[in-house]
């Protein structure tokens, strides 16, 4: 018992494991490798954590942060709103594009300019052809307008919206309706 505990001991003894040891020549020893890479880990996150991190801002700061933010959402919101007031009161809509028709093109360009900058990659030459389109939907304006008058004139309240007028033929058809085979069936069925 005392060779086989001494070899033991040899192996395994005084907190010591020469099998592990030499095994750890050939391969890794994964459970301290995963502690080396979590500490790894959590220094780079630190320095990052470190790197990232802002002072604290004052009231000013943090008032300029929120006005920054406002111009994508006005535009966008307004831009609805655009197309709701089209829709409200186009006569209303018709005068103010009007006046959006009398700025200068270099004026166009301009704000072209500081709009491209300001949201990073847009072109120019979007915003001409936006004025171009403006241009071609004004000379749509009077056919739009006439269209609405009668559609207004169509509505059920409308007087005399359900008259037929001199047309003989269309009389007949609301006063004469054609036969149906299916209604005069269930009819039939209907009858006592």
């Amino acid at each position: 018992m005392g060779l086989i505990s001494g070899v033991l001991a040899l192996l395994f003894g005084n907190g010591r494991n020469a099998v592990r040891e030499t095994v750890e020549i050939y391969r890794e020893n994964t459970e301290a490798n995963a502690q080396r890479m979590t500490g790894v880990q959590q220094q780079a996150m630190s320095q990052f954590g470190a790197e990232f991190q802002a002072p604290q801002k004052g009231y000013f700061d943090r008032f300029m942060d929120g006005v920054n933010r406002l111009p994508r959402p006005a535009l966008a919101l307004g831009t609805l709103g655009l197309f709701v007031a089209a829709m409200v009161d186009p006569l209303w809509f018709a005068e103010r594009m009007q006046g959006i028709a009398l700025v200068p093109e270099p004026l166009w360009w301009l704000l072209g300019v500081i709009v491209s900058f300001y949201f990073g990659a847009r072109h120019q030459s979007k915003m001409q052809d936006f004025q171009r389109d403006i241009g071609a939907t004004m000379q749509r304006l009077p056919t739009v307008m006439t269209n609405i008058e009668r559609v207004r004139a169509m509505r059920s309240d409308s007087p005399g919206v359900a008259d037929p007028g001199p047309d003989a033929n269309l009389i007949q058809n609301v006063s004469h309706p054609d036969a149906n085979a299916a209604l005069n069936d269930w009819r039939k069925l209907r009858r006592p």
